[in-house]
């Protein structure tokens, strides 16, 4: 199981602050298709991911007990 929690608008959209998925493994280009398909409108192409604290990359691979965050794109003036 893969644990993932939701901030910010994404936390909104989704109606709540975490979830746990039923897979083993997944790579963080397949979670945010996950992601996108489950939440139409989720903006899976300017999302970052955060695998246990860390920025991953797209190909990374994440495994089973792995607790995953979603980073929305951050504007500022």
């Amino acid at each position: 199981m893969i644990k993932v929690n939701y901030f910010a608008r994404l936390r909104e959209l989704t109606g709540k602050a975490e979830e746990t998925i039923e897979q083993q493994t997944m790579t963080v280009s397949e979670l945010l298709d996950w992601a996108e398909a489950t939440y139409p409108g989720f903006g899976k192409d300017t999302m970052h991911v955060a695998v246990n604290e860390e920025y991953a990359l797209k190909e990374d691979v994440i495994q089973s007990g792995d607790v995953c965050a979603f980073i929305p794109p951050v504007s500022g003036g």
